[in-house]
C-alpha cells in the first residue's frame, strides 16, 4: 500500500483550525460551542503517562492485568469535522508519469490536503469524519477522534493512492452525494469538500442546491475548489489538432485547440464567477485551488487567512 508521507505534513502541527461559527462539541477555549457539558460515551484505552490526572484510570482493569490504562471518551473534542473527497475520474487529472507533490493530479493534491487537515485535528484533539464519493458513497465514516479511527481513516486515503488507476471509468454524482452526506451529519459540523466540482452542466443549479443543503443543515462549510489552472481553466494547449477523452464517460471530441480556446475559456470564466456568487450567497467559505500553486503554498495561505478572520 502506499503510504502518506507524514514527514510532508509536520509544517503544518503549528497551525490551528478554528470553527468560525457554533459547533456542537466540549469546548476548551479553540472553538465556540452551544453547549456547557459533554457526554462521556468510551472509546477506547491508552497507556497511562506518569505525572497526569488519575481521574481515569480504570482500576478495575488495573486489578486483573496490574497495568494502568486510562479511558478515554469520544466527546472530549473541542470541533467535528467531516472532509469530503469527490474521486470521480475526473478527479485524476492531470495523468503524469510519475506523480508527486510538485506534479499532482487533482485527487492526489486532495488527498495530501486531507491528511494534513486530518493532523491538524488530531494534535487539537478534534473530531474528523471522512467521506469518498463519485456516482455513489464510496466510503463514510462518522467523526471522532480516538487514535484507532483516524489510522483507520488515514489508511482509507492511502487505498485511494495504492489503486490509484487514471484509465478507470468512474463517473460524478456530486449532486446525490453532497445531499446524501448531508443527511448523514448528524452533528453540527465544520464540512469540508474536494471537488473540482464537474457535473453535469444542465444540473447546475441542483448542484449549488446540494452545497445550499449543508449550509440548511447548519454546517460551516469550506469547499477547496480544486483545478490544474493552465489546462482546465486557461485551456493552454499547442494550436493544432487534438482528441479529448472525457474521463468519466470516454466521449471523444476532436477539435483545433486554437478554434476551442476562447469559448472554453468564456464558459469556464462564467461558471466559476456563478460558483463564487453562489457561495457567498450560502455563506460557503470557496477556496480557488490551483494544484500547480504547490500543496504547502495553497494550504498555508488558506489557513493562515483562516486564523486572521473575525
Amino acid at each position: 500500500m502506499s503510504r502518506i508521507d507524514t514527514n510532508k505534513l509536520r509544517q503544518f502541527s503549528n497551525i490551528e483550525l478554528i470553527a468560525k461559527q457554533l459547533v456542537e462539541g466540549f469546548i476548551t477555549g479553540l472553538h465556540k460551542s452551544p453547549f456547557h457539558g459533554f457526554s462521556v460515551e468510551f472509546a477506547e484505552y491508552r497507556p497511562y503517562n506518569t505525572g497526569e490526572s488519575t481521574r481515569h484510570i480504570d482500576w478495575k482493569l488495573y486489578g486483573r492485568t496490574d497495568k494502568l490504562f486510562v479511558k478515554q471518551y469520544e466527546e472530549e473534542t473541542n470541533l467535528r469535522c467531516q472532509i469530503i473527497i469527490d474521486t470521480s475520474s475526473s478527479m485524476y487529472f492531470p495523468i503524469r508519469k510519475t506523480l508527486s507533490l510538485e506534479t499532482p493530479s487533482k485527487l492526489y493534491f486532495s488527498v495530501y490536503a486531507a491528511a494534513a487537515i486530518i493532523q491538524m485535528l488530531k494534535q487539537q484533539r478534534d473530531a474528523v469524519g471522512l467521506s469518498l464519493f463519485s456516482d455513489k458513497i464510496d466510503f463514510h465514516s462518522q467523526a471522532k477522534s480516538n487514535n484507532i479511527h483516524i489510522k483507520m481513516i488515514t489508511t482509507e486515503l492511502e487505498k485511494l493512492l495504492s489503486n490509484y488507476d487514471e484509465n478507470q471509468k468512474q463517473t460524478t454524482n456530486v449532486i446525490d452525494s453532497l445531499h446524501e452526506i448531508a443527511e448523514r451529519i448528524h452533528k453540527r459540523s465544520l464540512v469540508v469538500i474536494f471537488s473540482d466540482m464537474f457535473d453535469n452542466v444542465q444540473e447546475q443549479e441542483e448542484m449549488f442546491l446540494a452545497l445550499k443543503h449543508l449550509r440548511h443543515n447548519k454546517h460551516e462549510v469550506i469547499l477547496f475548489h480544486v483545478y490544474d489552472e493552465s489546462l482546465e481553466i486557461n485551456f493552454e494547449f499547442d494550436n493544432k489538432p487534438y482528441k479529448f477523452i472525457d474521463m468519466e464517460t470516454q466521449e471523444v471530441i476532436k477539435v483545433n485547440a486554437s478554434e476551442m480556446r476562447t469559448l472554453y475559456q468564456k464558459s469556464m470564466r462564467e461558471y466559476k464567477q456563478e460558483l463564487k456568487l453562489r457561495c457567498e450567497q450560502y455563506l460557503i467559505d470557496l477556496v480557488e485551488t490551483n494544484i500547480n500553486e504547490g500543496f504547502y503554498k495553497v494550504l498555508y495561505t488558506y489557513f493562515l487567512k483562516r486564523q486572521k478572520m473575525p
